[in-house]
């Protein structure tokens, strides 16, 4: 079975809480604060693999949780930095962000790594407090939350060559014959109904991938057949062989099929269509397929394609495709840098890091990354805990805002599952 898409849950490691505690020995009763920070909270984390080419596994395993870091401890103690939890997948995967459909990662190479679940800092403990002003500090906080997110995966096979065509043309048996790749092959559309990745080894040197791409049909672009589950594959490809069954065997025009497929993959991505793409003419070993070769050879070169004859049936012609291929692979850019996903990069515009809006109880409802964060970590039974976070809300310009909204006194503030009542 191969599943190219997947959505799962991460949440990474919550931090550990710092400590509120003093020294307390026998010639000093009266010591200064000496509590230790929490320790962070496990990252999240994937790893491109090779040795994966699916999805599957995240159809059994949807949930993916980090540990949260040890807490800090007296004499300045500090908890422990939780493990990572890494989770393998296969090299070409894609990972967006499903409630805001950012792409988080691209991963493209073996052994790559990206964090896409932040575990939370350690809360400081009441010695990182103290200062000439406030010299005994009773006040700790909660270690930060860890991030949470729902992702989206999606896997784009990383191959060099792809063979495209309809169904039953024999891409299947090609790729079988030119590399070590056993797909199932039978005289019936749709038998590949997966990709399949083969090596090509030209000489010590000299070998590239090829993906059998499952059979195209008309409509493709629009969800048809197999549609977009396999269209996706050939984005990442550098050249493209267009497979084509000259025989006519089964009553279709090889000309007509050939701009079928192509009109498809314009339509599903334009630069498909400028992809580089050479043409294998399959099934030379039947006698329709001699006879119909002179005039589509002529056609497909007029417009420009290299044509091959071929037979995968005997061999008859392949050796001279595949060193075509790689002598057109060895002047090929490795990357395609107009189909490489970009990173949104986000640019501090000197706004406010929070929102302000009414619900339906008229509750004034406050949002903000920084915000809610300082709210989780603020213990809020110590009252110099509770005089902290005021302070820090009207430095930020919080109370005041509340205040242009129209705020009045016992009007009810509510920021991530905390209320308060507002008073000036």
């Amino acid at each position: 079975m191969f599943i190219d898409r997947a959505k799962i849950s991460i949440k990474a490691g919550d931090g550990g809480d710092g400590m509120s505690s003093f020294r307390r020995e026998k010639y000093a009763p009266k010591g200064g604060p000496n509590g230790g920070d929490g320790g962070r909270g496990g990252d999240i984390v994937f790893l491109a693999d090779r040795n994966m080419n699916t999805l599957l596994d995240f159809r059994y395993k949807k949930k993916f949780k980090a540990q949260k870091g040890g807490d800090g401890e007296d004499t300045n103690k500090f908890g422990r930095h939780a493990e990572a939890v890494v989770v393998k997948v296969p090299v070409g995967t894609l990972v967006f962000d499903e409630e805001t459909d950012e792409l988080i990662a691209d991963l493209v190479e073996d052994g790559q790594t990206a964090i896409v679940g932040r575990g939370g800092r350690g809360g400081r403990g009441n010695a990182r407090f103290a200062n000439s002003v406030n010299r005994a500090p009773t006040f700790a906080e909660h270690g930060e939350p860890g991030e949470e997110r729902n992702l989206r995966m999606e896997l784009k096979l990383l191959a060099d060559v792809g063979l495209v065509g309809y169904p039953s043309v024999g891409k299947s048996s090609i790729i079988a014959t030119v590399s070590a790749a056993r797909p199932d092959i039978a005289a019936y559309h749709f038998t590949t109904l997966t990709p399949v990745l083969g090596i090509v080894k030209i000489d010590d040197q000299t070998n590239f991938v090829m993906a059998d791409i499952p059979g195209l049909i008309e409509g493709a672009h629009e969800g048809k057949g197999l549609g977009h589950d396999f269209l996706r594959h050939i984005e990442r490809t550098r050249l493209i062989v267009h497979v084509l069954d000259v025989s006519g065997m089964e009553g279709r025009d090889p000309l007509e099929d050939y701009r079928k497929i192509n009109k498809e993959l314009a339509a599903y991505n334009e630069r498909l269509a400028s992809r580089p793409q050479i043409i294998a003419a399959n099934k030379m070993d039947l006698p329709d397929a001699r006879s119909n070769y002179p005039s589509i050879e002529a056609a497909l070169k007029a417009e420009g394609r290299e044509v091959f004859p071929v037979s995968a049936a005997t061999g008859e012609g392949l050796q001279p495709l595949v060193q075509r291929i790689a002598e057109m692979l060895a002047t090929l850019p490795k990357e395609d840098k107009t189909d490489t996903p970009v990173i949104p990069v986000v640019v501090d515009d000197g706004s406010p890091d929070f929102t302000i809006r009414r619900d339906d109880s008229g509750a004034f409802i406050v949002e903000g990354k920084n915000v809610e964060r300082l709210v989780a970590m603020t213990r809020f039974h110590d009252e110099e805990s509770l005089r902290r976070f005021q302070n820090i809300l009207r430095r930020n310009g919080i109370d005041e805002a509340l205040r242009k909204r129209g705020i009045k006194d016992g009007d009810t503030v509510r920021i991530r599952e905390m209320e308060f009542e507002f008073s000036e």
